[in-house]
């Protein structure tokens, strides 16, 4: 399972990059493989308010679908575009091209209270 050590996580399985006071989000390599084929994806607006915790984004695929939660508050500032019509793209790639949107942060200290690498690895099932 590839878990990037620059990354923070939640207990949901998102993913969070931070470059300046814009989160970059997206669902981890563990959430896509136990979802398996993507099929679709439906992304918030640009300008969206969201509280952490709140869904924002849901990811069906052959097997399931699942909610994406909010790791931050904030104002949603863009959306994976390409997702729409690729969303398979979450497969292939779900720390790079499958990022699905981006929050302006309206509460930086939030990002103290993810996981780094470790705890979120630690926090996966055995095996």
């Amino acid at each position: 399972m590839d878990v990037p050590k620059d990354y923070l996580y939640t207990n949901s399985h998102e993913w969070i990059r931070m470059e300046d006071r814009i989160a970059t989000i997206g669902i981890t390599d563990f959430a896509q493989s136990q979802l398996s084929d993507v099929t679709f994806v439906e992304l918030p607006s640009t300008g969206d308010q969201v509280a952490a915790g709140d869904e924002v984004a849901v990811v069906e695929s052959v097997k399931a679908a699942t909610d994406v939660y909010s790791p931050v508050t904030g104002a949603v500032a863009e959306i994976n575009e390409r997702l729409v019509e690729h969303p398979e793209i979450i497969n292939d790639d779900p720390y790079g091209d499958g990022w699905m949107f981006k929050i302006e942060l309206a509460e930086p200290k939030e990002v103290d209270q993810l996981l780094d690498a470790e705890a979120y690895e630690n926090s996966l099932p055995a095996g």
